[in-house]
């Protein structure tokens, strides 16, 4: 290999899965006896394609997918959906719609079900008072089971339907089922449970892998290295190259990931190096950060690399309710605790870098019980 300052090796990914609104209907205190929630997602662009689908939240805590022909879906992308991916139907959803205007959500969706049983939406806000939308990370990814990845679901322009001058309904198989509400009003209101955005940024970072790595080449001693999706902001001591910040661009908002102190670059490690240090994850800053620790240990051929979110969400509320809601329901900020990866670099006799790496979940239950201590 030519000199090692020419090269990097990133072991990092940031998956973004594009998507253009969503919504969430939870209905859990007055369940189905299989669904006790739906959430229509809506696509205009990108590689899933154009049209709606509906995620059925199932009591067992997987789902099943209902969605348009126009859709290209990968079944395992699902796998950080609660237990993970149930059945994955086509249906024309012809009727299918969704959008806010002034007054609030308009929405409306009906089709059958896997056991051919009508389910049909209806939501239809009838609110003039200007809403009061806010940022957040939802914790999606407290449900997974087995994650493949580090589900990062950030929530912009999101708010609560409602529950004054709304007209919902729910109804499976010809019974209606009671909406779930938010157990403390927001902004002096009484709101649903059921919640949406408008502007979603899933993340989907670090995805378990078991493949080659392939260097990037430094063609000058500059600060940042372009490659098709990313921008890698570096730092040089003693004519080494190590990585301060991965920033991925998406239509959304930009993603950053940045280490302190740098994250060494691992081609010019020494056999028994361990370095530590911090690492976040941002995006817009209404929606907070997500950090933790990150250890980077070689031994002979094998570089580990661990990554632990052990600072959680850290979020910027903006209203009193939401401060409150936050200390109330601690799942918001702590979720991602209970996420570890660990990625296994191997350098061969042929100076090829190959990476395998895994997600694990911490014991949720230990680790809440040790949170309140």
């Amino acid at each position: 290999m030519e000199d090692k300052q020419n090269y990097l090796l990133n072991p990092f990914q940031i998956d973004i899965d594009p998507m253009e609104k969503l919504l969430l209907i939870n209905f859990e205190k007055d369940p189905d006896d299989t669904y006790l929630g739906f959430e229509p997602q809506v696509f205009e662009e990108g590689e899933n394609g154009r049209g709606h689908l509906i995620l059925g939240w199932r009591k067992d805590g997987k789902v099943d997918v209902y969605h348009q022909p126009t859709l290209k879906l990968d079944p395992k992308k699902y796998d950080i959906a609660g237990k993970g991916l149930a059945n994955m139907i086509e249906r024309e959803l012809t009727a299918a719609y969704y959008e806010v205007n002034n007054e609030g959500v308009q929405a409306f969706y009906q089709f059958k079900d896997i056991f051919e049983r009508e389910i049909s939406i209806k939501i239809k806000e009838f609110n003039t008072k200007k809403r009061k939308p806010f940022s957040l990370l939802a914790p999606m990814g407290d449900a997974a089971e087995n994650p493949s990845a580090l589900p990062l679901i950030l929530l912009y322009d999101f708010y609560f339907v409602r529950k004054k001058q709304t007209d919902i309904r729910i109804s499976i198989n010809g019974r209606s089922h009671k909406p779930d509400e938010l157990p403390v009003p927001m902004d002096g209101r009484r709101m649903l449970y059921s919640r949406y955005s408008l502007k979603p940024l899933i993340v989907k970072f670090n995805p378990e892998k078991n493949e080659e790595i392939k260097l990037l080449k430094i063609i000058h001693l500059g600060k940042k290295i372009k490659t098709n999706d990313c921008d890698i902001e570096m730092k040089w001591t003693d004519s080494l190259p190590s990585i301060k910040t991965i920033t991925r661009r998406n239509p959304v908002y930009p993603v950053n990931l940045t280490f302190d102190p740098s994250f060494p670059n691992i081609i010019a490690l020494e056999d028994k190096d361990v370095i530590e240090g911090q690492f976040a994850i941002t995006a817009h800053p209404s929606s907070g950060s997500i950090g933790g620790n990150y250890k980077v240990e070689k031994k002979g051929s094998v570089t580990q690399v661990k990554l632990h979110p052990s600072d959680g969400w850290m979020p910027i509320p903006t209203k009193m309710s939401l401060k409150f809601l936050y200390s109330v329901g601690k799942i918001f900020k702590n979720w991602p605790k209970t996420y570890e990866w660990t990625g296994y670099i191997k350098e061969n006799e042929q100076q090829f870098y190959c990476i395998q790496s895994e997600w694990k979940r911490i014991n949720k239950n230990e680790f809440y019980k040790q949170d309140k201590l």
